[in-house]
């Protein structure tokens, strides 16, 4: 479980970034609603220890237990819908204790180590029509379950994650190709079908949002979020209005910005830092990403390197929906941006990863196995 490790192999420079990007989230989210800063202060100390704790177990032996992952975030995910508790018209929380945990921020990390395991298993029947059937039902139940909820932002993340995993793992590009060809038309029908006032497969308000987007002038009630946070964003032009500044045409001091302080941090961000605060929080965020690639280039094994790819491809596509949202390029999602937004339960389950990738860069001088320099198996 425990392995003895050098020190000097500890990615420190990734924890400080960690510690860095975390605390500017805290900056502003006090800034937004002071009310949750000494949560989110308790929140990241939390984090912290449970991912210094996770970065030094062997993920070699948490991969032994994917199938005992699997099932615990299939039993999960039921239990939100059997006894979760509701709100704004979706049942994703499970109240513990008086703490509110949402089981959906843990799958992604579940589920990306569960499809790295499975595929280092078996890779050399990635490309088979089988495996791959296989691979998309066992897949296909959590993320099922997740959209019940439902949480279709989540959904979509969840695919594009496992979609990065597989490709990563050297998935054939006639096969994407075949699946680019079907992918295509069903999103057209769906898009069409969705456009129908009467169509049952989206909740009303799913619908609405999309459409909204597509048609603002139509639905202006739906349309507020998105455009108080473009507004907020412009009005922050390159240096921004100042952190708890009392700037009476703020629009975040006048409540005009909705969830400021979780999905739309971003727009805080825009108008109280400016041009050059938001570059800094994208630059923080993709500096991540690149240590979670360097980690997987330099991985010890196969499973190694498809989970830092998994991590990377988390934080990098959450970070790209979230600021689209803010700026009104996707319609409003409601994911949260990591390491800044408010959320504890996203909070520890972004460090848990990072834990996990912490421990794959801490094993990068031991001996590689050969199949990372291997040919891929693109056919």
């Amino acid at each position: 479980m425990f392995k003895k490790y050098q020190l000097r192999s500890y990615n420190f420079r990734l924890v400080i970034l960690l510690i860095v990007t975390s605390v500017y989230g805290i900056a502003v989210i006090n800034s937004a609603d002071s009310s949750y800063t000494i949560k989110q202060c308790a929140g990241l100390l939390l984090s912290l220890f449970v991912m210094i704790v996770v970065s030094l177990i062997d993920y070699n032996w948490l991969l032994r237990f994917y199938w005992i992952m699997y099932a615990l975030n299939f039993v999960l995910l039921v239990l939100v819908l059997a006894l979760g508790s509701e709100s704004k018209g979706a049942q994703r929380w499970i109240n513990i204790g008086g703490f509110r945990f949402q089981p959906s921020e843990l799958t992604k990390i579940l589920l990306i180590m569960f499809t790295a395991k499975l595929i280092s298993l078996y890779k050399d029947r990635l490309n088979t029509a089988r495996f791959l059937i296989v691979l998309a039902v066992l897949l296909l139940v959590p993320i099922a379950l997740i959209l019940m909820q439902p949480n279709l932002s989540t959904t979509i993340l969840l695919a594009l994650i496992l979609f990065t995993i597989i490709f990563c793992a050297g998935l054939s590009y006639r096969i994407m190709g075949i699946a680019l060809l079907c992918i295509v038309p069903v999103t057209i029908i769906l898009g069409i079908y969705i456009s129908n006032p009467n169509q049952k497969l989206l909740k009303d308000y799913q619908r609405n949002r999309i459409m909204t987007f597509f048609e603002p002038e139509n639905n202006e009630d739906g349309a507020y979020q998105q455009k108080y946070s473009v507004q907020a964003i412009g009005s922050g032009q390159l240096s921004g209005k100042g952190l708890n500044n009392d700037d009476p045409s703020s629009l975040n001091n006048a409540h005009y910005i909705a969830e400021g302080h979780t999905d739309f941090i971003f727009a805080v961000m825009g108008e109280e830092l400016g041009f050059i605060g938001c570059c800094m929080a994208i630059l923080l965020l993709s500096w991540i990403v690149i240590e979670c690639i360097i980690a997987a280039v330099r991985a010890k094994d196969f499973a190694g390197r498809l989970i830092c790819c998994g991590v990377a491809a988390q934080i990098g596509f959450q970070s790209a929906l979230n600021i689209a949202v803010a700026t009104q390029l996707l319609p409003n999602t409601g994911q949260p941006l990591p390491f800044f937004s408010y959320g504890l339960t996203s909070l520890v389950s972004a460090y848990i990863s990072m834990g996990v990738v912490l421990n794959v860069s801490l094993q990068r001088n031991v001996e590689r196995d050969d199949e990372i320099f291997a040919d891929d198996f693109r056919g």
